[in-house]
């Protein structure tokens, strides 16, 4: 795929929709594509990350290591969802495990370039950001929900067993 092609996909893409032609034509110069077959491992839980990808087609799960519980899956992401931000933080190793449900693309951004654009440039580095900090926000939220749902039922079983008569 050549840069415009790569523009092109930023262009429609949600992570990045909505930047201005000379933001997408600086991202397209630092960005290239990658294809993923179904049931690949992206990434495991701790490993370094060197890019950000947007998802262009095709979806994958994000899974969670759990004490004795493996590693459960917290959210899925679909075409215009990012992964790998925190390589863009310089946060070390990745924070989840990410596998293909399906065939997937991505338009994948080299995180160090990335970060030296915005740097740079802080009209794009603001909206980069910004699209990050949503991008967490979903994911704390869908990790919420998942511990809810993993240890609600656990806690609320515990406390019927302790309440006499079994009723709360």
């Amino acid at each position: 795929m050549n840069d415009r092609q790569i523009q092109q996909s930023l262009e429609e893409l949600r992570f990045t929709a909505g930047l201005s032609d000379d933001d997408q034509r600086k991202l397209s110069a630092i960005a290239s594509t990658h294809s993923f077959p179904k049931g690949t491992v992206l990434y495991t839980e701790g490993d370094v990350n060197k890019e950000v990808h947007v998802i262009r087609s095709g979806r994958v799960e994000v899974c969670m290591s759990v004490p004795a519980r493996g590693c459960l899956p917290v959210l899925t992401l679909e075409p215009g969802d990012c992964i790998g931000w925190s390589a863009i933080l310089e946060l070390g190793g990745m924070t989840a495990t990410v596998v293909a449900l399906e065939d997937v693309e991505t338009v994948s951004l080299d995180a160090d370039r990335l970060r030296a654009l915005c740097d740079e440039d802080h009209d794009i580095g603001y909206h980069i950001m910004e699209r990050i900090a949503h991008a967490l926000s979903q994911r704390l939220t869908a990790s919420r929900l998942q511990m809810l749902d993993i240890y609600g039922q656990e806690v609320f079983d515990n406390q019927r067993n302790e309440t006499p008569g079994g009723a709360l």
